[in-house]
């Protein structure tokens, strides 16, 4: 199999979603946008509308909050660039559900089987303080791990810092 991977990653409100959006419209390949998001309140539901409303009609949807393997090996094709935004969501609620190590072990498995292009989102969180509670704690050390183990497959890694983009691993802007 054939498949091109982008990790962007960056704080909360840097870009991150934009450049992918961007990046995804340039690769003139059709678009997927896997939304990892779900809406428990009502905050989090006006953010998925506007995330939505950003987008236009040449855009197709496919949400799932923990099973990403799957909904990876039924949406990526060659003629597609899949947008995950975010990895950040569904790393937190596979840990509330218990099914992080299985969910974790199965995106792995599933990324050399993909074709297409895909583009990661996923917060930096690991720049703070250390979280005093011990889920607090893992879901940091879990995402460090995520991105470190992503980045190694990935052909290109990007940090967005106030919306701009500093190239980690491979080609710039």
């Amino acid at each position: 199999m054939d498949c091109s991977m982008d990790l962007i990653v960056g704080g909360a409100r840097s870009g991150k979603s934009r450049l992918a959006e961007r990046r995804a419209a340039e690769s003139g390949l059709h678009k997927i946008y896997l939304a990892t998001g779900e809406a428990g309140d009502a905050e989090m539901a006006e953010r998925i509308a506007r995330h939505r409303s950003d987008r236009d009609a040449s855009w197709l949807l496919a949400e799932e909050p923990i099973l990403l393997a799957d909904t990876l090996r039924r949406e990526c094709r060659a003629d597609r660039c899949v947008v995950v935004d975010c990895l950040t969501l569904w790393l937190s609620n596979c840990l509330l559900t218990n099914v992080w190590l299985q969910q974790r072990l199965a995106f792995f498995d599933i990324l050399p089987q993909l074709e297409g292009r895909i583009i990661f989102v996923l917060n930096e969180v690991g720049l703070g303080v250390v979280p005093m509670g011990a889920l607090a704690r893992r879901f940091v050390d879990e995402s460090g791990f995520l991105a470190q183990q992503l980045a190694t497959q990935s052909q290109r890694v990007t940090l967005v810092v106030a919306g701009l983009p500093l190239a980690l691993k491979g080609k710039s802007e």
